[in-house]
């Protein structure tokens, strides 16, 4: 009877193959840490390798703190506009602190040029930002693009809805 079992003879090095990158700009993901913890977020700019300030993989994101509410036909004109509000945040999310979802925003939404680092460096262009967001979202929640069947996209209809836990 041998003392090792049969796989531990066996040489890996050649079978490891480099996994694809699937977190890029426009990923929709639920943060699972800090302050908005079950929230939804949509990847602005990956950073795989890491950066100088940060030396681990991370992300910049742009989510929905607070999602807009449900609207009636009997609401009036200033009740609408209130609850059709959206209050968005801006952050860098570490990999481990987020789950990417299936959903994937469509490329015309243009998630690329919605934030930058320099923005990020100073809280006047944090503010700046999110103001920019926050008309984006609310543009996009109140006539969300259509998929390839001209329905509308399912993926800013998840981000839309509150996530039930």
């Amino acid at each position: 009877m041998d003392r090792h079992p049969a796989w531990a003879f066996v040489d890996r090095s050649k079978t490891i193959s480099a996994m694809g990158k699937f977190i890029k700009a426009g990923r929709v993901v639920v943060l699972l840490q800090g302050r908005y913890t079950g929230k939804k977020a949509i990847v602005v700019k990956p950073f795989d390798d890491g950066s100088r300030a940060r030396p681990f993989g991370h992300c910049l994101v742009a989510g929905v703190d607070k999602a807009p509410l449900k609207v009636t036909k009997t609401m009036g004109k200033k009740k609408i506009a209130k609850r059709t509000r959206v209050k968005p945040f801006v952050k860098y999310v570490n990999y481990n602190h987020m789950m990417p979802t299936r959903y994937q925003v469509p490329a015309e939404v243009g998630v690329q040029s919605w934030v930058t680092d320099q923005q990020m460096d100073n809280p006047d262009g944090r503010v700046e930002a999110k103001k920019l967001i926050k008309n984006a979202f609310q543009e996009k929640f109140a006539s969300p693009p259509a998929d390839k069947a001209g329905k509308p996209s399912k993926d800013v209809l998840y981000l839309r809805k509150k996530l039930r836990f």
